[in-house]
């Protein structure tokens, strides 16, 4: 935790502030950082002060770079959401089994997930376990073939098999909640094996108290009626299994191993009391735009977006309860706005208008972004691309890039020239298991058809950079200790936000728009 200024004059300067130079010591980029990743914007949880706050920022910069409104109201585009907060002092679940009831804390041992879509007060379900939990017909395989899912609790287990791109299996992951709830399902538990774990278990658990959001509208949402989410401590998932006649253990080295699972129904019931308060909130997506130099290509838009939220305030660690977020994402918001400030000054001009998508309630499921991608601004045909920054973690030296995503669609050749050119080469997604493809802001205009890049440093699996990447995650991420205190290094983002203005500025002047490769599995979204 660090704190650079008061909340009041920090305000003013979020008004007035000039915009830094560029610097290629990164110092400019860095300056934004503090700023958004201060004290005095509180984590920037969606819908509180800080957050608008850190908005007012981001507009004050907008303003300053001479980019123009692109939102519904001025630069902000208001998402209405909302907020639903588990009270876990007052939920409760148990395992009920011919062995005896075991009854299971909340959120200690099984944490509820309030995102998609109104919770069920009550559940008191058969369970069922269906294996990796991928319905994937396309390519023969479905792990819910043969169970009888209405009225069930639905376990899963991370993972699938090597034989099933990343892709696929990734995209039936993000859809699985509401083809659960279109089968009747009430719910589903996700399971992880102990060499699967990223995260500490604790890490989960003081996360677990932040209320989650879903859309006020009905038609936006995930599941349109009442399904229960939830994570059970890996410490407990051999209790699942009891009565079963199969071994949690055997089960996870499957898993481990990618093997086949099979799947069965369990001997016991889940029986839990969920409750909720709820209440109305409002966040906006930022959007402004630098309007192209070439009158037949300036209605065509490249889209660069980063998301602005963090956790806010939440449960305290070691005596600190702010989530600052300043890797994730401040600085993704500040590589954005150094990009803009380079595409202002650049001597070659776009021909087709950056639009800068700054969006709110990422942590929250992508709401924002999706918000966005389905309701754009502009006409969604218009968009040719989407160009994302989510915490690309300058904590070693810039060798290479990983542009997520650059194997998919013709965009990978606009990311490769561009490597050739500045001598960063491409590094394959190094863990092609996170299927991080999904699970940032890109995936939401993905869904929408649109090719998309999500922009990372490269390494390879089982470097020291690999290995400072990890503990990052396990002591860092998600916490209050990704804050202005931790080492980092401006300079090796500079080169990043210079790779990306390159990578921007070829596809916002090439000829054609990027489309989808042949054989990717997104080209289906295509529209």
């Amino acid at each position: 935790m660090r704190a650079l200024f008061s909340a009041l004059p920090l305000l003013s300067l979020a008004l007035s502030a000039p915009v830094l130079a560029q610097e290629d010591d990164g110092a400019a980029w860095w300056a934004h950082v503090q700023i958004l990743a201060d004290d005095a914007m509180e984590g920037r949880g969606t819908g509180t002060p800080g957050y608008d706050r850190a908005a007012d920022y981001v507009i004050g910069q907008f303003k300053a770079l001479g980019l123009k409104p692109a939102g519904v109201d001025g630069y902000k585009q208001p998402v209405d959401f909302v907020e639903q907060r588990i009270q876990s002092d007052r939920s409760s679940a148990v395992l009920v089994g011919p062995q005896g009831d075991v009854p299971l804390a909340v959120p200690g041992d099984l944490i509820f997930s309030g995102g998609g879509g109104p919770v069920p007060e009550s559940i008191d379900a058969p369970m069922v376990f269906a294996g990796y939990g991928l319905h994937l017909p396309e390519v023969g395989h479905d792990d819910f073939a043969g169970l009888d899912l209405k009225g069930k609790m639905v376990v899963v287990l991370s993972g699938g098999p090597t034989t099933i791109s990343g892709a696929l299996k990734s995209h039936a992951r993000s859809e699985r909640a509401q083809w659960l709830a279109a089968q009747g399902a009430v719910g589903m538990i996700m399971l992880v094996t102990p060499k699967q774990v990223e995260i500490p278990w604790t890490r989960r658990v003081a996360l677990a108290g932040a209320p989650a959001l879903y859309y006020r509208d009905a038609a936006l949402r995930e599941t349109r009626t009442p399904f229960l989410g939830a994570q059970l401590d890996p410490a407990k998932s051999a209790a699942l299994f009891a009565g079963s006649g199969q071994d949690f253990a055997t089960i996870a080295a499957a898993a481990d191993a990618s093997a086949p699972m099979a799947s069965f129904p369990l001997a016991l019931r889940l029986k839990a009391q969920v409750v909720a308060t709820r209440r109305d909130l409002s966040s906006p997506n930022l959007v402004a735009v630098l309007p192209g130099s070439d009158p037949a290509l300036r209605n065509d838009y490249v889209v660069m977006s980063a998301h602005l939220d963090g956790y806010g305030i939440g449960t305290p660690m070691k005596g600190d309860a702010i989530y600052n977020g300043a890797f994730d994402n401040a600085s993704g918001v500040a590589s954005l706005l150094e990009i803009a400030k380079a595409l202002k000054a650049s001597k070659v001009k776009p021909k087709r208008s950056i639009l800068f998508a700054i969006v709110t309630a990422e942590e929250k499921g992508l709401l924002g972004s999706r918000y966005f991608a389905r309701r754009p601004t502009v006409p969604q045909k218009s968009i040719v691309a989407n160009l994302n920054f989510d915490m690309a973690l300058p904590i070693f030296p810039l060798t290479s890039v990983t542009p997520v995503g650059y194997d998919q669609s013709s965009l990978g050749g606009v990311a490769q020239t561009v490597s050739a050119t500045m001598n960063l080469p491409i590094t394959p997604d190094p863990f092609p298991d996170r299927n991080v493809f999904i699970r940032s802001d890109q995936y939401a205009f993905i869904r929408e058809g649109i090719p998309a890049l999500f922009f990372k440093y490269g390494f390879k699996a089982g470097t020291p950079e690999a290995e400072t990447e990890k503990a990052w995650r396990a002591n860092l991420y998600h916490s209050p200790f990704d804050d202005l205190n931790q080492p980092v290094m401006p300079a090796e983002t500079a080169k990043l936000n210079a790779y990306v203005t390159a990578v921007t500025l070829q596809v916002a002047n090439a000829a054609e728009r990027p489309t989808w490769n042949e054989d990717s599995f997104f080209k289906r979204f295509a529209k």
